[in-house]
């Protein structure tokens, strides 16, 4: 992987989703870094048009980069359930649909598991990060976290899947954890811990 020192104070998040947005602050608030938004610069949120994780967080990093003139982070994750085939993967968010309402995709997912005579609820979340400068070099990273799915939902404190996914290791939903505990095992905190040691100084 190649790597290159981020020396910058400030930086643009690539997503339009507030729920990630707090999470991605929450990870970079001891870095002294001004953290901006799409939202904040009135970046337009491009087409997700590639087919995995890594590809579409490259792509709206790589959009929001060129257009704001700052280093920019993206994140692209989402749901691999095992039973569905990998499903619902890159397509998560479309899932929720154009309402962005996930109690439709999670009712949508446990009305699949259900046509299953023995499902197997096992998943994952993945995320995948594209740190990318203006000049187009990126640094791209990729988190997952292990666990198995609920129902019916518990807990309201996260976003998205939260509530029907349990950890491994775990007996409580990430929509029942407590923030700062998510931040510290998810997909995303995985990921960022990579791009934290490739990146940025400790």
């Amino acid at each position: 992987m190649q790597t290159r020192l981020f020396t910058e104070g400030r930086i643009v998040v690539a997503t339009h989703n507030p729920g990630k947005l707090r999470e991605i602050r929450a990870l970079l608030v001891d870095k002294g870094i001004e953290v901006l938004s799409a939202v904040d610069l009135g970046l337009k949120e491009p087409r997700e048009t590639e087919d995995s994780f890594t590809g579409n967080a490259l792509l709206k990093a790589r959009t929001a980069s060129k257009t704001s003139g700052l280093v920019a982070l993206a994140d692209d994750s989402g749901l691999v359930v095992d039973a569905l085939g990998g499903e619902p993967g890159v397509y998560s968010a479309r899932w929720a649909g154009p309402d962005k309402d996930f109690s439709i995709a999670m009712q949508k997912i446990e009305d699949r598991l259900s046509e299953n005579i023995s499902p197997n609820r096992r998943a994952h979340f993945i995320c995948s990060l594209s740190l990318v400068w203006p000049d187009d070099f990126d640094v791209t990273v990729e988190g997952r976290v292990n666990g198995h799915l609920i129902w019916p939902p518990r807990g309201d404190r996260g976003f998205g899947y939260d509530p029907i996914f349990v950890a491994d290791g775990y007996d409580i939903t990430f929509g029942e954890m407590d923030p700062s505990q998510k931040h510290s095992i998810s997909h995303r905190a995985d990921a960022f811990n990579q791009l934290m040691r490739a990146c940025f100084r400790a």
